[in-house]
């Protein structure tokens, strides 16, 4: 059987506002949150950039030139 990976020794800066958010999976295999889905897309909103619309600038500044 394979072993579970190691987890990393530090955690990034951008997980401090994640350390109280719990996810579980029930049962009938939903994931149960006790975190409101939009303070989540929020978070995401701020922290992660949309590699979608960077590909989209990129095309539309590559066309002007």
């Amino acid at each position: 059987m394979k072993e579970k990976n190691p987890s990393p020794s530090g955690s990034p800066e951008s997980d401090k506002p994640l350390k109280e958010m719990e996810l579980k999976v029930n049962e009938f295999g939903q994931i149960v949150r006790d975190v409101d889905l939009d303070n989540i897309n929020t978070f995401l909103d701020e922290n992660v950039p949309d590699k979608k619309l960077e590909a989209n600038d990129s095309l539309d500044n590559s066309s002007d030139q």
